[in-house]
């Protein structure tokens, strides 16, 4: 029988993190490594108690058994925890790494879809959904890169699909299960490397989705704002879906000349165009046939694997 896993490292509140625990075990995940990046004691308890979830608090004495102190930045405290959960002893054949706000939509079981990849296969990818603010369960579905991907963003958002990759506020790339018990392997956000090597060849899977919950509402897509734009992913480092001398800006440039131009307002109205719940964007969805609809459950999931645990 296949078997599969994933870690994460969390920052988030209780419920949150046992919801997102819960649901992967709903969905037939043998091992949770579960990395806390602050001292979060009630999920720290709850999940310990579960045979199938392995937890850590990233504590000083944690990051010094990984070799020096806490990483400023979260992007390398994620790569060094996913890269230490996969090289501790194998307890399952395939692991993904992932953020608090994903959740893996199988139309197949997962260990199925894995089961039937080759055996000399290294690697798989799963390819996001974008989960439409204010909504509970529709998303906006990735569009692969095959020549009409920016076409077809454009009618979608008129306003602003030219500054968006794949009509996404976030990422496309996805997120990768890595088969294990491969040797010197580094695994990082969104890739995986051995000896320096990113893994190439991965496997596309089709049969699931990664529901990607980035703006559940205008308010909570308000509260991550400001650190995004720092530090996350609207930072200005990344670079623009399209190139500037096409008009293209980075998320980072464009929402500043937002701000700049016409404030809350202008937010507001790039809010409601590209990922707000509404009868008008779901039927723009719908009318490229890039509406999916998932119901995901999640407090009835923490019910039946934490049923001591009140939200």
């Amino acid at each position: 029988m296949t078997t599969w896993g994933l870690s994460a490292t969390i920052l988030a509140p209780t419920p949150d993190i046992l919801r997102f625990a819960a649901y992967h075990l709903d969905q037939g995940a043998h091992r949770l490594y579960i990395y806390l990046d602050d001292d979060t004691p009630d999920a720290y308890n709850a999940l310990k108690a579960h045979s199938k979830i392995r937890v850590q608090t990233c504590d000083t004495a944690h990051w010094k058994r990984l070799g020096g102190k806490r990483p400023d930045k979260h992007q390398v405290r994620q790569t060094m925890n996913a890269t230490h959960a996969y090289n501790r002893r194998a307890e399952v054949d395939w692991l993904i790494h992932m953020d608090v706000d994903e959740f893996l939509v199988p139309r197949v079981p997962v260990a199925d879809v894995l089961a039937g990849l080759p055996d000399d296969l290294t690697s798989a990818r799963v390819r996001p959904m974008e989960l439409l603010g204010g909504g509970t369960d529709a998303f906006k579905a990735f569009i692969p890169a095959d020549g009409q991907r920016r076409a077809r963003v454009d009618q979608i958002y008129p306003n602003f699909g030219r500054h968006l990759k794949g009509g996404f506020l976030s990422h496309v790339a996805g997120k990768l299960f890595v088969r294990t018990g491969l040797d010197t392997v580094t695994v990082k956000i969104h890739n995986a490397f051995q000896n320096g090597e990113m893994l190439e060849g991965a496997a596309e899977l089709g049969e699931i989705d990664l529901a990607h919950c980035h703006a559940k509402s205008w308010e909570s897509w308000q509260a991550s704002y400001a650190y995004r734009l720092q530090k996350g992913s609207y930072r200005a480092e990344l670079k623009p879906a399209t190139q500037p001398e096409q008009g293209g800006l980075s998320l980072h440039d464009l929402f500043q000349r937002i701000e700049a131009e016409q404030g809350a307002a202008g937010l507001r109205a790039f809010y409601d165009e590209v990922i707000g719940d509404s009868p008008d964007l779901r039927a723009r969805l719908e009318a490229q046939g890039l509406l999916r609809l998932a119901a995901l459950d999640l407090d009835g999931a923490v019910a039946r694997h934490f049923p001591n645990v009140a939200l």
